[in-house]
């Protein structure tokens, strides 16, 4: 522990803001807290977070924090030390350190190990997200990031979840955001849906981390049919566009492949908007409903459509990281994962060259 990390810290200087964007994004802000006051916490997910030595308490993202097991974490963690020792070491000590962290995470479920001076952490956040009083889930806000041009392509790339992002607790808040930390600080599981130990874990975890640091908004389609419980439809997403393009892409191309209204094997062109020769009128009939539903998110910032008994929603998740005097909180001893480690890449020697006549438990940096 440095002598940085020796307590919480005081409180960040919070900010009234003055400039007109800030200005606008925290009235934006307050009356999504009117609309939207209760929660639904959806559970962990996990990223890996690194801290170089003269870093304060800063931390910064290495790993994005949606994956959905702390093992998932690690194994993302392992392929970035492997294709930093086979693509950007400057030298053999270099390469030979990253591969020994290899080596340990293809064997050990580690937490926390420092590689070349940095500390890299398994951290866990907490998924939720703001619901009104009949239960829906917020939509993304007006004064969320969106691309001048939208570009609808299956092929379009946006910004990456947790791009660059510093996790610092001593940032400057504004008002809402001031509140809304120290709102969220006793957040702990409650009810009997939850193992004992899982209930016992995250009281502890108020006592060990009772700060709290909020990650940038991210975005995902949730669903349901009829009067049911919403569900995910996707994975996260850096901005609410990019969700509305999966959403594009699974209404008129997945959805008619998994329904059979599109055979598997055809062309990868033809979707709900050009379907196949020979298509019958009922299934033309199904896939004009798919390419209106499609059509809507295309007009707009639509964030809700309906296609065949289904809502589909682009929501606004969020996430909390628990924060203790040691930096962000890792995994608890109730956090499961669905898969051990394993080697993940054939073996590099010391120049960087992959030896696919080698098994991993030869490889010299184990």
């Amino acid at each position: 522990m440095s002598e940085h990390d020796t307590g919480p810290g005081e409180w960040p200087t919070v900010r009234v803001p003055v400039e007109p964007v800030q200005a606008v994004m925290e009235a934006d802000a307050l009356d999504a807290a009117a609309r939207h006051s209760g929660l639904a916490v959806r559970g962990p997910l996990f990223g890996v977070a690194a801290q170089d030595q003269d870093a304060g308490r800063r931390w910064q993202v290495t790993v994005e924090v949606t994956h959905g097991c702390p093992q998932q974490a690690r194994d993302a963690l392992n392929s970035l030390f492997w294709f930093r020792a086979k693509d950007e070491a400057k030298s053999r000590q270099e390469r030979r350190a990253l591969l020994a962290a290899v080596a340990r995470l293809e064997k050990e479920p580690v937490d926390e190990l420092t590689v070349l001076g940095t500390r890299y952490r398994v951290v866990r956040a907490e998924e939720y997200a703001a619901v009104d009083s009949r239960g829906g889930i917020e939509t993304p806000r007006p004064t969320d990031p969106e691309p001048l041009t939208p570009d609808w392509s299956p092929a379009a790339r946006g910004p990456l979840v947790d791009d660059g992002l510093a996790l610092d607790p001593d940032a400057p808040l504004s008002p809402l955001q001031a509140a809304e930390r120290v709102a969220l600080r006793p957040l702990a599981y409650s009810g009997t849906r939850f193992p004992a130990p899982v209930l016992a874990d995250s009281a502890r975890a108020v006592e060990s981390h009772p700060d709290v640091l909020l990650m940038p908004a991210a975005f995902l389609i949730v669903e349901r049919t009829e009067d049911g419980p919403w569900s995910p439809g996707s994975g996260l997403q850096a901005t609410a566009h990019d969700a509305r393009r999966t959403l594009d892409f699974a209404l008129t191309w997945m959805e008619p492949r998994l329904r059979g209204l599109i055979p598997h094997d055809a062309d990868r062109t033809v979707d709900a908007r050009r379907p196949p020769a020979g298509t019958t009128d009922e299934a033309a009939t199904a896939l004009k409903a798919f390419a209106k539903a499609a059509d809507r998110l295309r007009a707009g910032r639509c964030d809700e459509v309906e296609a065949h008994g289904t809502i589909y929603r682009i929501a606004r998740s969020r996430r909390l990281l628990r924060w203790g005097p040691d930096g962000p909180e890792g995994p608890r001893p109730s956090d499961t994962s669905a898969h051990t480690p394993t080697a993940l890449h054939p073996p590099l020697d010391e120049d960087g060259a992959v030896r696919f006549d080698r098994s991993p438990d030869d490889d010299p940096a184990s």
